[in-house]
């Protein structure tokens, strides 16, 4: 499918909350025509410490590096400027509402693809790092061929996936890899993307993925999203060495692409394809921009649903909120 970078203005129309039949009631939905609406722009220095310069929102659109495209969302980086001063241009948004135990469904056609040096990543947070926690739904760093859910958070929560709050700072959290080559970069944009839906509640947080060509679920398409019936998720951290409500509260939903920095630049010598490439990560991003001319989120649409038996979902205005993630 032939993909134009021709970008709309950042729209202004508002989301229509409609209810759905069954379990899940939609709270927000965030499409090509009100996504921008929704979300804020960081324009801070990158937390992680990457080889990197957010924009903000009117930068970034003049500079095609945000917009609608596609019928989608389009979030990029900047391809062609070498030796750029400061870090390479991106973009890294963040949700103004937050929300407690919530049915988060992304349909998303284009991740950033897999390139040395970069460090793409889907995900929720609280305020007060790590002590409100952390949930990374897509993440990867340089050549990675599939995705890593992990959860931070403060002391006291273990899953079976280890201490989320290892190691002794939330740092590293603790995480699964979804051993799926397509839910990650080259092998998710070449089946022509898919749907990641996170399944937050009291009990359990659950990550389910469904590839565009597999079997995406009908009450999904539908709106009426009943996770009870989509099988086994692709990970799921429960049990009875984390008490969630008191680890996971007020997320807001995060996009972003940085670069180098604490993880993809930690271990881009180790790797022996990046480490063949140039001396350092930043050395390779700043001098190879056309590298990441692929490195784009075209995202469809987030929806978000609560339970419609305990209403669980909290929402508030965070336009001026500024959290921080680390990685060890």
């Amino acid at each position: 499918m032939a993909f134009s970078r021709q970008l709309t203005r950042l729209g202004a129309v508002l989301a229509l909350g409609v209810a759905a039949q069954g379990a899940y009631t939609i709270q927000d939905s965030y499409d090509n025509t009100n996504f921008f609406d929704g979300f804020d722009f960081f324009d801070l220095p990158d937390p992680t410490n990457g080889f990197v310069k957010y924009l903000g929102a009117a930068e970034a659109n003049a500079l095609s590096l945000a917009g609608y495209a596609n019928d989608g969302v389009y979030l990029g980086v900047d391809y062609n400027t070498t030796n750029p001063v400061g870090g390479r241009s991106s973009v890294r948004v963040s949700s103004k509402k937050t929300y407690t135990e919530a049915l988060i469904i992304a349909d998303i056609a284009h991740q950033p693809a897999a390139v040395c040096g970069s460090w793409p990543a889907f995900w929720t947070v609280g305020q007060n790092w790590p002590y409100n926690g952390e949930i990374d739904i897509i993440e990867g760093v340089n050549m990675a061929t599939n995705t890593t859910y992990t959860l931070h958070t403060g002391p006291s929560c273990t899953f079976s996936q280890g201490d989320c709050n290892a190691p002794g700072t939330g740092n590293l959290g603790c995480g699964t890899s979804s051993e799926d080559t397509q839910t990650l970069a080259d092998g998710f944009n070449d089946i022509g993307g898919g749907i990641f839906a996170l399944e937050w509640t009291s009990s359990a947080i659950n990550i389910f993925f469904f590839p565009r060509t597999g079997s995406i679920p009908q009450d999904i398409t539908a709106g009426q999203p009943d996770p009870s019936t989509w099988g086994s998720p692709s990970t799921s951290f429960s049990g009875s060495g984390c008490d969630i409500p008191s680890h996971f509260k007020d997320h807001q939903i995060v996009f972003d692409t940085t670069f180098c920095g604490d993880w993809a630049g930690k271990v881009f010598s180790s790797d022996p394809v990046c480490g063949a490439k140039a001396a350092t990560c930043e050395d390779f991003v700043s001098n190879n921009p056309s590298a990441f001319k692929d490195t784009y989120w075209l995202i469809n649409s987030v929806k978000v649903y609560s339970d419609s038996a305990t209403n669980g979902t909290t929402k508030r205005d965070t336009s001026t909120f500024r959290q921080r993630r680390f990685r060890a």
